[in-house]
C-alpha cells in the first residue's frame, strides 16, 4: 500500500499556523513512508472564499518548502462528481430528500433544548420517500443502530452510538455539497490513506466514516492533532502576534526556523530540539504525537531562528535577507555582498527584520545618526586620534580587515588611549550608532570611500562642537 496523505486548507482566509502544522505532519509522514502528498483545496463556501487566500496558501506552502506530488485540486472543479454520487445515494435508499423548513428545524431545536435534549435532526422525512423536486436538501440515512470505532493514531479507540448521530446533510437546497459529504468523495477519489487534521474534526469522524461504508469504499486511518494555544493559554488568534504563515516570512522568520518550531508543537523526539529537515522526516511518528494541546512561544522561536541564521549556509540567510531589503527599497548593489554581511549579523539579530535594520548603513550613502552616541562619543578629546587615523586610512593600501585593525591598534598606542576610547567614536562616525560588527569588519564592510566620507563629516561635526565650546 502506497501511503497517501493530504492537505485540504479552505482558502476563507490566511493559512493560519494550525494548518501549516497540520499540513507539515502530513507532508512529514507521507516522506517518512515514502509516500505521497496531495493538496486540495475546499472551496465549496463560494461567498467566503477568494483567490487571494488560495494564492496566499500556495505561497505559504512554496516558501516553506512543502511540496506535493498531485494538485492543487479544486472542490468547486469537480461538482459533477457530487452529484453523481449523491444521486447513486439516493438510488440506492441511503439518502432521502428532506423538506423541512427553518421553521420547523428551528422549533424542533428550542423544543430540544427545553427538554434538556442534544439538538438533532429528528428524520421526518427520513421514511417519505420524497420526491427530488422543488426545494429540498439532500440527507444521508446514518445507521440507527449499532456502534461507529476507530482506532484515532493520536486519540486512541474512540467508540459512538449511531443513535447519537442524526442524518447530515449532503446535499444543500442550492445544489451545494457539504463539507462533510465532498470531502469523503474526495479522500475516496484520491486513495487517501491517512486523514491528518486538526481534533476540531473529531465529531465528524464518525458520520464520514458511516458515509464511507455506505460507499464502500475504503476508510482511511485518522490523526487528530490537538490544539495550538497562546502562551496566555487563549486560542491563538491576531492579538497574540503573527498568526499567519507569510505574515512570518514578513516578520523576518527562516522558513527551516518555522518548521523546526511547528515540529515540535505536539511532537516529541527524545529531548532533541534542533532538526534539519532530514531529520524530521526520519524521525517523524504520529506515535510520538502528544494528546495535550500546544501553547505557541514566539521567543523558542526567535531563539531557533537566530540558531538557523547562524548555522544555515551564508548563501540560503542571504537570499532570505535579500527579499526584506528588496522590501524597503534599499539597492544592494551599492554594498557589500550579503554573503559576507550574514556571519557578521546573524549572531546580533533574532530575525532577518532586524538584520535588514541594523545593516541599511552598508548600503546607503546617507544614515541616521544616534544623537545620545554622537554626543558621548564625538566629543572635542576625540578630535586629534580621528584626524589621524582619517589620514592614515586615505593612506593604507590594503583595506582588509587585518589590515584596518592593525591601522586603529597603531593610532591608539600613538595617542597612549584605550583601543575603545577610538573605536567607539569611530564606530558612531561610520555607522551612526554605538552598536555593531567588530569595527576592522565595519570599515572592511563598508569600503573605503564610504569610510572615509562618514568619518569626513564626522570631524566636522567634531570641529563645530569643539568651536562653540570655546
Amino acid at each position: 500500500m502506497v501511503v497517501r496523505t493530504r492537505f485540504a486548507p479552505s482558502p476563507t482566509g490566511f493559512l493560519h499556523v494550525g494548518g501549516v502544522r497540520t499540513a507539515l505532519f502530513s507532508w512529514l509522514y507521507a516522506k517518512r513512508h515514502d509516500g505521497e502528498f496531495i493538496l486540495r483545496i475546499e472551496d465549496t463556501d463560494q461567498e467566503r472564499s477568494t483567490q487571494e487566500s488560495v494564492q496566499a496558501i500556495l505561497d505559504g506552502m512554496a516558501w516553506l518548502g512543502l511540496d506535493y506530488n498531485e494538485g492543487p485540486f479544486y472542490q468547486t472543479k469537480r461538482y459533477t462528481r457530487y452529484q453523481e454520487i449523491a444521486q447513486q445515494l439516493l438510488n440506492e435508499g441511503k439518502a432521502y430528500c428532506c423538506v423541512c423548513s427553518k421553521e420547523r428545524l428551528e422549533a424542533l431545536r428550542e423544543t430540544q433544548l427545553a427538554n434538556k435534549e442534544k439538538p438533532r435532526y429528528d428524520g421526518h422525512c427520513r421514511d417519505k420517500n420524497l420526491p427530488a423536486s422543488g426545494s429540498y436538501v439532500l440527507r444521508f440515512k446514518n445507521p440507527q443502530t449499532g456502534i461507529v470505532s476507530f482506532t484515532d493514531q493520536v486519540y486512541g479507540d474512540i467508540h459512538v452510538d449511531n443513535n447519537e448521530l442524526d442524518d447530515l446533510i449532503l446535499v444543500r437546497s442550492d445544489g451545494n455539497p457539504t463539507y462533510n459529504f465532498a470531502v469523503v468523495i474526495d479522500d475516496w477519489d484520491m486513495q487517501i490513506t491517512h486523514v491528518i487534521r486538526g481534533d476540531d474534526h473529531i465529531n465528524n469522524t464518525p458520520r464520514q466514516i458511516n458515509l464511507f461504508k455506505a460507499l464502500n469504499a475504503p476508510v482511511p486511518v485518522f490523526a487528530h492533532l490537538p490544539m495550538i494555544l497562546g502562551d496566555d493559554g487563549k486560542r491563538l488568534s491576531k492579538r497574540h502576534g503573527a498568526v499567519s504563515v507569510l505574515q512570518f516570512k514578513e516578520l523576518g522568520i527562516l522558513p527551516h526556523a518555522l518548521l523546526n518550531y511547528l515540529v515540535r508543537l505536539g511532537w516529541s523526539y527524545g529531548d532533541q530540539e534542533i532538526f534539519s529537515v532530514a531529520e524530521m522526516i526520519a524521525s517523524f511518528d504520529l506515535k510520538n504525537v502528544s494528546r495535550g494541546v500546544s501553547s505557541f512561544n514566539y521567543d523558542k522561536l526567535y531563539w531557533l531562528n537566530q540558531h538557523y541564521q547562524k548555522s544555515d549556509s551564508a548563501e540560503t540567510v542571504a537570499e532570505a535577507l535579500r527579499w526584506h531589503f528588496i522590501q524597503q527599497g534599499i539597492d544592494l548593489s551599492q554594498g557589500p555582498n550579503l554573503v559576507d554581511l550574514v556571519p557578521t549579523q546573524a549572531e546580533r539579530c533574532k530575525t532577518l527584520v532586524e538584520m535588514c535594520e541594523k545593516s541599511r548603513y552598508f548600503y546607503q550613502d546617507t544614515i541616521d545618526y544616534d544623537e545620545e552616541a554622537v554626543k558621548k562619543h564625538l566629543r572635542p578629546v576625540v578630535l586629534a586620534p580621528l584626524e589621524v587615523l582619517y589620514v592614515r586610512l586615505q593612506e593604507l593600501k590594503n583595506w582588509e580587515k587585518d589590515a584596518l585593525q592593525t591601522c586603529i591598534n597603531d593610532v591608539s598606542a600613538e595617542f597612549d588611549i584605550n583601543l575603545g576610547k577610538i573605536a567607539q567614536p569611530l564606530r558612531v562616525a561610520v555607522t551612526g550608532s554605538s552598536m555593531s560588527p567588530a569595527i576592522d569588519m565595519t570599515l572592511s564592510l563598508l569600503g573605503r570611500q564610504r569610510t572615509l566620507t562618514r568619518l569626513e563629516q564626522a570631524l566636522q561635526r567634531i570641529r563645530v562642537r569643539a568651536a562653540s565650546a570655546e
